[in-house]
């Protein structure tokens, strides 16, 4: 085993120090682990690549370029302690989106009147609304769901917080317009 350069062990360090920076850097920091390939993938093969998808999350730009700056220092750690290689490319970068403090005003005047519970939350998914923001004001509304468990497949809102949401977004739409 010592004389093994193991990418799948590298990979292990990599990602159980990096999952511990982050988790430490800020509550609204996040790392995702996606996708994951060793190459050959055979059982009692040591594999000669491993392939993974990285996804850091931050929602100001300076807490996502240190989570980058992060990545890269563990890399050449690991790197040093293992021997293996690796290679960090960046794909995709999609930087982090504010919404407009006026919609988001409207959503809490909203929650205020109708007397609902409610709380900001800071959202790390790439809704549609990141994209519509760049040619419209923006915010979003969320509803309890099950377990807290959302954007998967066994997600479960109730009726009624899907009708307090509903309730939500008509009077932003009509505060916003002017009409409440």
């Amino acid at each position: 085993m010592a004389d093994r350069r193991d990418p799948v062990q590298a990979l292990a360090w990599l990602c159980e120090r990096l999952y511990s920076e982050v988790k430490a850097y800020s509550d609204d920091a996040r790392m995702t682990c996606g996708d994951l390939r060793a190459e050959p993938g055979s059982r009692n093969t040591v594999p000669e690549k491993v392939v993974l998808a990285l996804d850091l999350r931050h929602p100001k730009p300076e807490g996502l370029e240190h989570l980058h700056r992060t990545l890269y220092r563990l890399a050449e750690q690991v790197e040093e302690a293992t021997g293996a290689t690796i290679d960090v490319r960046e794909e995709w970068h999609s930087p982090p989106v504010e919404f407009d403090e006026g919609c988001i005003e409207a959503v809490d005047s909203a929650v205020q009147k109708l007397g609902y519970s409610h709380r900001r939350m800071v959202s790390g998914a790439g809704h549609d609304s990141v994209y519509v923001s760049r040619v419209a004001p923006v915010s979003m509304i969320f509803v309890p769901c099950a377990g807290g468990l959302s954007h998967n497949e066994a997600e479960s809102a109730e009726p009624d917080h899907l009708e307090a949401g509903c309730n939500v977004l008509l009077q932003a739409m009509l505060d916003r317009a002017g009409v409440a």
